[in-house]
């Protein structure tokens, strides 16, 4: 079995998880791009690949339980655990607004996404992430899963009322929370990470560039020695 970190980055063919997926593969780990679209992924570890990096696609869809198993499977057989996963992937709904006006497909389909489906990825690669000697999760979270700054009228998203994607991250919060609790004895360590405002595909608009906005998940992907926070650029965020 290759001694090389392994990490598994969901979302990975573009945008945060790409980026993250780079850095990770700057620092010398055997990363794994999940994507669901199979020729996107393809494409963007043949990016990595050609820098130098050891990478490769992995088809993964969030909305597929039997593209999640066969992943795990497929981990297993070649590697036996797994170091590092980075839950990134995430979705936003045109048809998300403020509760009285949201779509209910739309509340529904980014719950299923961005919470439900992190955690069937979660649970999947439990397994291996036990085999690993010192293994990370990071949860790609966001400010806007905050109820603390989701009621303060002095926060800076606090107009964004987007009752499915706060609710979801939200959601994944309570993940690390749990996560982090259950492990505890465990050589795993769990953490919730908000990027920071980064334009991207999904926001259109922001602050930071999707390099930028990877430096913080890699860190704690890579380094991070304490578990069940929930932290930013700036610090820790509140819950």
């Amino acid at each position: 079995m290759t001694q090389k970190r392994i990490a598994l980055v969901t979302g990975a063919n573009k945008g945060i998880g790409f980026e993250t997926a780079r850095k990770l593969g700057e620092a010398g780990v055997h990363v794994l791009l999940g994507s669901r679209d199979k020729a996107r992924g393809d494409s963007a570890a043949a990016t990595l690949m050609n820098e130098g990096f050891i990478a490769e696609s992995l088809h993964l869809d969030l909305d597929d339980a039997e593209t999640i198993a066969a992943a795990a499977a497929a981990i297993k057989g070649r590697f036996g655990r797994l170091d590092i996963l980075v839950n990134n992937a995430g979705i936003f709904d045109l048809g998300d607004a403020a509760p009285g006006k949201a779509s209910l497909d739309a509340v529904r389909r980014v719950m299923e996404v961005n919470f439900v489906g992190a955690l069937a990825v979660t649970q999947a690669m439990l397994p291996l992430l036990r085999a690993a000697p010192d293994a990370r999760i990071v949860n790609l979270s966001s400010s806007m899963g905050s109820l603390t700054e989701n009621a303060d009228p002095d926060a800076p998203y606090y107009s964004q009322r987007f009752i499915g994607y706060n609710a979801s991250k939200a959601a994944l919060n309570m993940l690390t929370i749990q996560l982090h609790e259950e492990l505890k004895g465990e050589c795993i360590k769990v953490n919730s990470v908000s990027p920071g405002f980064v334009k991207t595909d999904l926001t259109g608009f922001g602050e930071m560039t999707a390099e930028e906005g990877a430096r913080l998940p890699a860190e704690y992907a890579l380094t991070a020695d304490v578990s069940g926070c929930f932290v930013e650029p700036n610090g820790a965020t509140p819950w």
